[in-house]
């Protein structure tokens, strides 16, 4: 009973790289698109590098990038968009309904 259904040459090039290296590495299946597909050449193609290792690039700086982004505070997105006193506001909230009021008359002009 066979329980993968994969080729013996797999296999044996699995086997030879626990060998060499004494680590495994995954293989991923990973659907592109055509723009994924074409940006990925492109890289390829400026770099020289392998598609694995243009991958392992690109997965290594989104992490860092990731990483960072995951230590900004939902306030300091908030400060940064300098929304002013009040941000968008048209009125205090006490006076809410009266502000709604007034700006529904001036949209249909009543």
């Amino acid at each position: 009973m066979e329980c993968f259904d994969a080729s013996p040459v797999l296999y044996y090039a699995m086997y030879v790289r626990l060998l060499v290296s004494g680590t495994a590495m995954a293989m991923r299946t990973v659907r592109l698109d055509e723009e994924a597909e074409r940006a990925l050449e492109r890289l390829r193609s400026l770099t020289g590098l392998s598609i694995s290792e243009v991958l392992k690039r690109g997965l290594a700086a989104y992490e860092q990038l990731a990483s960072q982004e995951g230590k900004i505070k939902p306030y300091e997105i908030y400060a940064r968009l300098d929304l002013g006193e009040g941000g968008w506001s048209i009125a205090s909230a006490r006076d809410a309904k009266r502000a709604v009021k007034a700006a529904v008359r001036r949209k249909h002009r009543r």
